[in-house]
């Protein structure tokens, strides 16, 4: 790792940046593993309704895209440093506040405060490691991100342990409540590479005026649809639509997260191989596949089946589109890795919401299924990034 950056402990650095990833998907993943025991924790006898449960993953997401667009040009300024540890700092005080959340709103704003910290950690990490690595940024980035699928598996798997020794939701949150402790103090000894300089770095005002920029944030957006619409919705999907147990919710959600991982370990050890916009295209193909046979086969394991791949074929398309973007403006700094990753992460206030909104007037799988215009739409726009770039 190191021979291709000047920094001394390139290597160390990147691995650190691999568990702030999975700090970040503490706060992301946590809730959808508690959906329905958050229902009956909040929401009295009759529980709460599936619109205020996806109120709830939006402000995660919410918190997360307001961290991102706040520390992008904080970064740019100030360096990535600060923010690094800012984000574990309130990843670990969060985990503290959902732990003993009295009610709903309290229980909110602890999530806003988790998506907020996530997000400052978020914004700081690809460009730290695209500077690290820029030679090679599909591949690296794509590794990166698949260390938020394995903080989604820890997570989820941790969660769903606690379950069923009778900690609950509470219990898991100060289980998992040391690795952003850790991360504080091992960031805390390192330098971090610097950004680009004011006075050769891309503006995103500038950004903005591209074409091929705007559409390929456009692309993020609908990449983050993709893979958060499912996430957020599987194991309550498994529970309440096709009949499943809880554990088996949660075990779902560990699968899809595995999946995941495995797609961009795929990716980081044969990417540079393949081309980068013809990968994407076939991932949103096959991702549309597998979401309406999600939806719509009748025997459930099968259905469950389809969920869960659809983990593998749309690990890619975050972090890809990130990388093929920073190839084409080198020097955007964080403030467009802040721009990219902002938009990724409103597809997945968007999606999440939107499923449980279908939900209530239909069921979830019909929510599910509209999940996949994700995907469809990203299709075309990706062919048309290819031929132009």
């Amino acid at each position: 790792m190191s021979a291709e950056s000047a920094h001394p402990r390139a290597r160390l650095l990147t691995l650190l940046c691999y568990g702030a990833m999975m700090s970040l998907a503490i706060g992301i993943n946590l809730l959808p593993v508690f959906l329905t025991t958050l229902s009956a924790t909040y929401g009295g006898a009759e529980g709460l309704t599936a619109e205020q449960l996806g109120r709830l993953g939006a402000l995660a997401f919410a918190g997360l895209v307001v961290g991102i667009l706040v520390t992008g040009p904080l970064a740019d300024r100030w360096g990535t440093k600060p923010f690094a540890l800012l984000g574990n700092g309130l990843i670990a005080g969060s985990l503290f506040a959902m732990a003993f959340a009295p009610g709903y709103a309290s229980l909110g704003v602890a999530i806003f405060f988790m998506g907020l910290g996530a997000g400052v950690i978020d914004m700081v990490l690809s460009p730290v490691v695209s500077a690290l690595h820029p030679t090679r940024r599909a591949v690296a980035l794509n590794w990166l991100h698949s260390f938020y699928c394995v903080g989604a598996a820890v997570t989820v798997l941790a969660g769903s342990i606690a379950l069923r020794a009778g900690l609950g939701w509470r219990g898991s949150c100060l289980v998992l409540a040391p690795l952003p402790l850790f991360l504080l103090v091992a960031f805390a000894t390192l330098t971090f590479p610097a950004g680009a300089h004011e006075s050769v770095r891309t503006s995103v005002r500038e950004l903005l005026k591209q074409r091929w920029f705007l559409l390929a944030v456009i692309g993020i957006f609908l990449g983050g649809a993709t893979e958060l619409g499912m996430a957020q919705w599987l194991p309550a999907y498994a529970e309440s639509s096709l009949g499943f147990p809880t554990w088996v919710g949660g075990g779902a959600l560990l699968l899809f997260s595995v999946a995941m991982a495995l797609g961009r370990m795929v990716v980081g050890a044969v990417g540079a191989k393949i081309d980068a916009f013809r990968m994407m295209a076939w991932s949103c193909a096959t991702s549309v596949v597998f979401f309406l046979l999600g939806s719509f086969l009748p025997v459930p394991s099968l259905a469950l089946t389809a969920c869960i791949l659809v983990g593998f074929t749309g690990s890619c398309l975050w972090p890809t589109m990130l990388a093929v973007t920073a190839d084409r403006y080198p020097s955007g700094g964080a403030s467009m890795f802040g721009a990219l990753a902002a938009l990724g992460n409103a597809g997945g206030i968007f999606m999440p919401w939107v499923v449980g909104w279908i939900a209530d007037r239909s069921d979830l799988h019909w929510g599910l299924a509209v999940s996949a215009l994700a995907p469809l739409l990203m299709l075309p726009l990706v062919l048309f990034l290819r031929a132009t770039r």
